[in-house]
């Protein structure tokens, strides 16, 4: 079969764009430096710039150090812009606020392969303050995409929805992460490693129940599911269920991590799949805490031991290629 001139142009042009994109995601070291600081005395006074300054199908690691401050913006990488590593001043420190809910928009959107966060707080304060006079509705306060994605040392916060981790496999470490309603949610491939997860409606917030993850595996083929190792899941005021299944397939898995008195005793919901619980993988094991206790637990969560539970305990299960120790060294210094 013969390709007219015209295809063949457009199939070459979109193969070039292909190996570029590729090539991108070598993200060579060492990294270029550029620092942002609300002062001025830096390179760009908001991330935001900065992040647009970087050229399109970077295949270089770019080490955006930020300064102490609340930024009040709304941060977006694009998927053409991958390699990027943000730094802050520590997450006490170095704030990203704004305030947004429709169309699953979020404080900080990163859409983009190799994006690594260290030392930052990403906060949604639409909710903010939460009373029983006014509805609860989404905000994002991070929506991450792309693959190959970590954070270390980050604060997430929000009510409804803070995390949507969307796709893609990633890998939190030492994190923190709050909300009320279904706070930790998507179809991302993601271990959360020695990291808090705290129930919340918001400072003087109302004690109304909740759930801390919302998982959206969505078939048997599906690789995704979140695996949380040696963490804490605690909270204030009202219960919560660990997860609830937003699709036919969610997966969660929880191990040698402490669950406070905040986690009701029946732990998990089926959402809209009750009497369809077989093809659900919930599975908690090696936990301890008040919250702990499987006497009252749902009947139809999984047991997991040996080599089916290490397959998930391993970093290989996000991590076969190796892409975590090729992070930017600074991160582990």
């Amino acid at each position: 079969m013969q390709f007219p001139q015209q295809f063949l142009f457009i199939f070459m042009f979109s193969v070039m764009i292909v190996c570029n994109v590729c090539e991108s995601q070598n993200c060579a070291n060492p990294p270029k430096w550029v620092t942002v600081s609300k002062s001025g005395k830096a390179n760009f006074q908001t991330i935001q710039s900065a992040i647009n300054s970087i050229p399109e199908q970077n295949s270089q690691w770019i080490h955006i150090q930020i300064s102490p401050g609340v930024y009040t913006e709304q941060v977006l990488i694009p998927m053409s812009k991958p390699c990027i590593y943000l730094e802050g001043a520590g997450s006490q420190f170095t704030n990203i606020e704004w305030s947004i809910h429709p169309n699953l928009n979020a404080t900080f959107n990163s859409q983009a392969n190799n994006i690594i966060a260290s030392g930052i707080t990403f906060k949604n304060t639409l909710n903010a303050p939460v009373s029983d006079e006014i509805a609860i509705t989404q905000a994002v306060a991070a929506r991450i995409h792309g693959d190959k994605c970590a954070f270390f040392n980050c604060s997430f916060l929000g009510v409804q929805d803070t995390l949507y981790d969307e796709y893609g496999r990633h890998y939190y470490h030492n994190c923190y992460i709050q909300g009320g309603i279904d706070f930790i949610f998507g179809n991302g491939q993601s271990v959360f490693e020695a990291s808090e997860l705290f129930f919340s409606m918001g400072k003087n917030g109302p004690k109304r129940s909740g759930c801390f993850t919302a998982q959206e595996r969505d078939s048997p083929n599906d690789p995704s599911g979140f695996v949380f190792k040696n963490c804490k899941f605690t909270g204030t005021k009202g219960n919560a269920i660990l997860g609830r299944s937003l699709r036919a397939y969610s997966r969660v898995i929880i191990t040698n991590s402490f669950l406070s008195d905040v986690v009701t005793p029946v732990g998990w919901g089926a959402r809209t799949f009750a009497g369809h619980e077989q093809t659900i993988t919930f599975v908690e094991e090696g936990n301890t805490g008040p919250g702990a206790n499987k006497v009252k637990r749902a009947k139809w969560i999984k047991h997991l031991s040996g080599p089916e539970l290490d397959k998930f305990l391993d970093i290989s299960f996000i991590d076969k290629e190796g892409w975590i120790s090729k992070l930017p060294s600074k991160i582990f210094v």
